[in-house]
Order: C-alpha cells, then structure tokens, then sequence
C-alpha cells in the first residue's frame, strides 16, 4: 500500500493534477524534494524490511526502524507543515497518517521482539 501511495504521488501526471480541487493540487506540487525523497525512503525500507521479515532475516529489523524514522519525518511534516488537515480532512489528514506510525511502529516492534525470541536469523 505503501508503495502504490508513494508511486501515485510522486509520479502524478499534470493532467492528474488538473482534475483534482486546487487545494489538493497545490498542496502535492508544494510537496519539498527532500520530503519525497524521505517518503521513498521510507516506503522501500519497509517493503524490503516487510520481505525480510517473511523469509525470517534480522536485518528486516534494522530496515523497518529506518522506515519508522522516514515516515515519522514525513507524517509530522504533513500534520505540522502543511495544510493536509484542511484540505484533506480529519480522517484522511490526521487518522490516515496515524494509522501508518502505528504500523510502522509495530513493525519494528514485532521484529525486534521476533529477533529477540530467534526466530530470525
């Protein structure tokens, strides 16, 4: 799901861009560089980190705590940064954004706790 959001956003055509209200357009085109970068990051780190865990491979660990540290980067700058509250609303501005450091967050815990246990190698 990640992958699919970063690839929609990042590579949003401007006829795309044209079809959306003002306010969402603007606020993808003001989108920094870095923060896409960030959000690359982020989304790659926890698809390796997420295949890592399935072929059971400690290092799943280390990736997923770097992509907990791009998507809070990213989260906290769309919450604090931006206007993605106002444009987006309270479910998709707010919730959906906690409900990715939630699952960030759980990852690195499951797989810390998983390497803990020797269940991965």
């Amino acid at each position: 799901m990640g992958l699919f959001a970063f690839m929609s956003q990042a590579f949003v055509s401007s006829a795309m861009l044209a079809e959306l209200p003002a306010e969402q357009a603007n606020l993808i085109r003001d989108t920094p560089q870095w923060l896409t970068g960030i959000f690359a990051i982020a989304t790659v780190t926890g698809l390796i980190g997420s295949i890592l865990l399935i072929l059971r491979k400690r290092y799943a660990t280390t990736l997923f705590i770097i992509s907990l540290v791009g998507v809070l980067i990213q989260m906290i700058y769309s919450i604090f940064g931006t206007k993605a509250l106002q444009v987006y609303g309270v479910v998709q501005g707010l919730l959906m954004p906690l409900i990715v450091i939630s699952i960030a967050i759980y990852l690195c815990l499951f797989s810390i706790k998983s390497t803990r246990k020797g269940y991965l190698d």
